[in-house]
C-alpha cells in the first residue's frame, strides 16, 4: 500500500504580498461570525497557526500544520521512486486577498513554488458571509509531466479529532458486507468542528490525531497543465456535543437540489419485466383514479418503469441503452400519459449493466467498450461518453427521475477496473488470472486498485449528473446498488440506497418487514455511526403487493415506515388486487407524509436494536411541527421506552414552543395535552404495539 499522513491552513483583510525569499513572518486570518482561520507565512513557508470557532467560542493553535501533501511519481506502475512534498517542501512566493463573485465574503490566494521539482500549487481559501464553513482547494502546476498519486487538500493536528466511521469493507465478493471507507467527515470532538473533502470517494481519516482530507487520484499531471482539487471544507458547530447535527445541516446547504418530497409507484412488483406501455399505462391509471381523483392525494411526483423497457439486442451499438418495442422509441406515449395524470416518467437503468443486462455487457464487450467481467467499467472512456449522451437524451426528451440500480456492483458482488482503462493501474501487483470481481481482490493489499477505480468512476458519474441537471435541474436522481452512504453524494444527487439490505424486507408479516428493514438503520447510525441524512436514504419501501390484510396492520406498518423520515416515498404496489381499504390507507398516509415532511429534514432514530425485541422509534422537527414513533417488536412482552423531547431527536436547539399533541397511530392514553423542549415521554407498549404521535406548535 502507498499511503502517508499529514497536517493543514487559513486567512483576512484585502491584500498582496510578494516574498522574494525567506520573508519575516506575516500573517493573515479569513473571518466571519462563525468561524475563522489563520495563516501564517514564516520563513516562506506557509501554516495554518490558529482555528477560531467563533459559534462555540473555542479553538485551538496547530502546531506545525503541514498544510498539504502530495505524492507524485513517475507512474502508479511503479514500486519506487514516489515522493512526499508538503508546505516545507516550498516557498511562498505571493499571497492575494480577493472578494468573491456573486456572494458577499472573501477568499485569500498563497502561491507556493519549488523549483528543484518545476512545481507550483496556489493554496485557496475561501469564506462566505452567511456560511459557518470555510473551503480550500489546492491549483497544482508542474514544469514537466508527473503523476499525482494521492492529494492532500488538508491536514491538521487536533489532539481531540476524531474519524467517527471506521469501516473499510472495499470488497469484491461477499453478501450484505460493503462499506467502503470513502466519503465520511471527520471531527474534532471539543473544540467542534467538522472537516473534509466534498468528494463521495475521498478518503478522510485521523491517524495520529491529525485530520487528514484527501483522495487517490493517480492520474498524470501533463508539463504546464494545471489540475485543481476538490474543495475540502472547514465548518463550525454550535455545540461539541452536536458537531454531527451541524454537519448535516451543511450537507443541506450543498444538495444538488433542495430537499422535497417524491412520492411514486414503481412497477416492479406489479409488472415486472413483463411491463409494457399498455399495462404500465392502466396501473398508473388506477392508482391515479383511486388515490388522487377518489381519495385527494396529491398527483404521485413520478410513476417509474422498471427494468424491462431496455433493448437487449445489437442495435445498442447504434445508440446506447435503446428502448424495446414495448414502448415508444422517445416514450412519447407514456410521457402523454404522465401528463394526463399531472405527473412524470420515471425510468430504471443500470450504469454498470447490471443485473437483467449480462447480454449487453457481451455485445458491449464485442464492439470494443470497456467491459469488466460481467459489468460494465464506469470510467471506461468509450462506455461512458456513449451511457452520458443517452441519459442527457432521456432527460432532454422528458423523463423526470431515474433509478440508476448497479454502479459499482450489487448487493452480493463488486467488480474493478484491473487493466488501467480510464483510471490508474498496477501491474505491480500481479493480477494476472484476476476475474474483476475476484474473491482475491477482498484483500486490503488491492484497496488502493479499487480505490483508484472508484474515484475515477466517481468523478465520471459528477460529471453526467451535473449535466443532467444543466438540461433539467428539478430531475431527481437515485443511485442504488454498489453505491456506498457518502452525504456528499448529495452534491449531484438525490437519495442513496442504503446498502446491505434487500429490496424485499424479509419476514413473516409486517412486524418482521418492519424490524428487518429498522435493524438496518438501527446499523447504519448506531453500529456503523454512517453519517448520512436518514431524508435521503432509499429504502425500497413501502410494499403492498396483496390485499387481505386488517386495515389497521398496513396501517401501522405503513405509518411507521414515513416516521423514518425518507423524502423518497417509492410505493411498490400491485394496485389491480388492492381493495377499498388498502386505498383509503395509502391515501391517508400520502396526505399525512405531504404534512409532516418538512421535519423528514431532521429525522433522527433513537432507542434499541430493532432485532433485539426492544423498542425503538423516530422523530423529526421543523419549528412548527414534529412527529414520534415508538415500536415495541417484542412479539410476546410489553415493554417501556423513555423518550426526551431534546435535539438528540431532531427538536432544533432552544426551540422553546409549547406544543399540542395527537395520536396519529395508536392510543393517546397516558399523554398530557401538551409538551415543552425538554420534557419527557414514558412509553408502555404491548408486544408488536405501535404509536404515532404529531406534535403542533402553539
Amino acid at each position: 500500500m502507498k499511503r502517508f499522513a499529514f497536517l493543514t491552513a487559513t486567512i483576512t483583510a484585502l491584500f498582496t504580498l510578494n516574498f522574494s525569499q525567506a520573508a519575516e513572518s506575516q500573517s493573515v486570518t479569513l473571518t466571519n461570525a462563525y468561524l475563522s482561520r489563520t495563516l501564517t507565512v514564516s520563513d516562506g513557508v506557509l501554516r495554518t497557526t490558529q482555528i477560531e470557532n467563533l459559534r462555540a467560542k473555542t479553538a485551538w493553535s496547530p502546531e506545525n500544520a503541514a498544510e498539504f501533501r502530495l505524492r507524485i511519481s513517475k507512474g502508479t506502475q511503479f514500486v519506487e521512486g514516489d515522493e512526499v512534498l508538503s508546505t516545507s517542501d516550498f516557498l511562498c512566493t505571493k499571497a492575494d486577498q480577493y472578494k468573491l463573485d456573486g456572494a458577499a465574503g472573501s477568499g485569500a490566494a498563497f502561491t507556493l513554488v519549488n523549483k528543484d521539482k518545476g512545481l507550483t500549487v496556489t493554496v485557496r481559501y475561501e469564506l462566505k458571509e452567511a456560511d459557518f464553513f470555510l473551503r480550500k482547494r489546492l491549483e497544482i502546476q508542474s514544469e514537466k509531466p508527473i503523476t499525482l498519486e494521492y492529494i492532500e487538500v488538508d491536514s491538521v493536528p487536533a489532539t481531540d479529532a476524531l474519524q467517527i466511521y471506521t469501516c473499510n469493507a472495499m470488497t469484491a465478493n461477499g453478501p450484505s458486507n460493503w462499506r467502503p471507507n470513502l466519503g465520511q467527515p471527520l471531527y474534532t470532538t471539543q473544540t467542534g468542528t467538522f472537516w473534509g473533502v466534498e468528494f463521495p470517494a475521498a478518503h478522510n481519516t485521523v491517524e495520529n490525531s491529525v485530520l487528514q482530507c484527501g483522495y487517490l487520484w493517480g492520474k498524470e499531471l501533463a508539463g504546464g497543465q494545471t489540475y485543481l482539487s476538490h474543495w475540502s471544507v472547514c465548518g463550525a458547530a454550535d455545540d461539541p456535543k452536536f458537531v454531527a447535527d451541524c454537519f448535516q445541516q451543511y450537507i443541506d446547504t450543498i444538495r444538488a437540489h433542495a430537499f422535497r418530497l417524491q412520492t411514486q409507484y414503481n412497477c416492479w412488483f406489479d409488472l415486472g419485466r413483463g411491463v409494457n406501455r399498455n399495462s404500465f399505462k392502466t396501473s398508473v391509471n388506477t392508482i391515479n383514479d383511486e388515490l388522487c381523483v377518489k381519495r385527494g392525494v396529491k398527483p404521485l411526483s413520478a410513476y417509474v418503469i422498471d427494468d424491462g423497457w431496455q433493448d437487449n439486442s445489437p442495435k445498442i451499438f447504434q445508440q446506447a441503452w435503446p428502448v424495446n418495442g414495448k414502448f415508444d422509441p422517445d416514450f412519447a406515449s407514456s410521457l402523454q400519459d404522465m401528463k394526463d395524470v399531472n405527473s412524470h416518467l420515471g425510468l430504471w437503468l443500470s450504469p454498470g449493466c447490471v443485473f437483467n443486462c449480462g447480454g449487453m455487457v457481451h455485445l458491449y464487450r464485442e464492439a470494443g467498450y470497456e467491459a469488466l467481467s460481467n459489468y460494465m467499467s464506469l470510467c471506461g472512456p468509450k462506455y461512458t461518453a456513449d451511457l452520458e449522451k443517452r441519459m442527457v437524451e432521456l432527460t432532454r426528451q422528458g423523463v423526470c427521475y431515474f433509478k440508476l440500480d448497479g454502479l459499482f456492483g450489487h448487493l452480493n458482488l463488486r467488480e474493478f477496473e484491473l487493466a488501467g482503462r480510464g483510471c490508474p493501474a498496477m501491474p505491480q501487483l500481479e493480477m494476472e488470472g484476476f476475474s474483476c470481481n475476484d474473491s482475491r481482490l477482498n484483500d486490503s493489499k488491492y484497496n488502493e486498485l479499487k480505490e483508484y477505480y472508484m474515484v475515477a468512476g466517481t468523478e465520471r458519474l459528477m460529471q453526467i449528473f451535473s449535466h443532467m441537471r444543466q438540461v433539467n435541474p428539478d430531475v431527481y436522481i437515485v443511485i442504488s446498488n454498489g453505491a456506498w452512504l457518502s452525504p456528499w453524494w448529495l452534491g449531484y444527487v438525490d437519495t442513496v440506497w442504503m446498502i446491505n439490505a434487500g429490496d424485499a424486507a424479509s419476514g413473516s408479516d409486517r412486524t418482521g418487514e418492519l424490524t428487518y428493514r429498522d435493524n438496518i438503520y438501527h446499523e447504519i447510525v448506531f453500529t456503523d455511526k454512517v453519517q448520512f441524512p436518514l431524508n435521503a436514504l432509499f429504502n425500497h419501501e413501502p410494499k403492498k403487493n396483496t390485499s387481505g390484510e386488517p386495515e389497521e396492520t398496513f396501517r401501522e406498518y405503513l405509518f411507521m415506515h414515513l416516521t423514518r423520515g425518507t423524502g423518497f416515498v417509492e410505493m411498490y404496489l400491485r394496485p389491480s388486487v388492492l381493495n377499498e381499504s388498502d386505498w383509503n390507507v395509502l391515501a391517508e398516509g400520502l396526505k399525512w407524509a405531504d404534512e409532516i415532511h418538512p421535519c423528514f429534514v431532521r429525522a433522527r432514530m433513537f432507542g434499541s436494536r430493532p432485532a433485539s425485541g426492544a423498542p425503538y422509534g423516530y422523530s423529526g422537527w421543523d419549528g412548527k411541527k414534529g412527529y414520534l414513533s415508538v415500536h415495541n417488536p417484542n412479539r410476546s412482552e410489553e415493554k417501556k421506552i423513555a423518550v426526551t423531547l431534546d435535539r438528540s431527536i431532531g427538536m432544533i436547539f432552544n426551540d422553546g414552543k409549547t406544543y399540542s399533541v395527537k395520536a396519529v397511530v395508536g392510543s393517546q392514553s397516558g399523554l398530557n395535552k401538551t409538551y415543552k423542549q425538554g420534557d419527557s415521554i414514558t412509553f408502555k407498549l404491548a408486544p408488536r404495539e405501535i404509536r404515532v404521535l404529531q406534535f403542533d406548535a402553539m
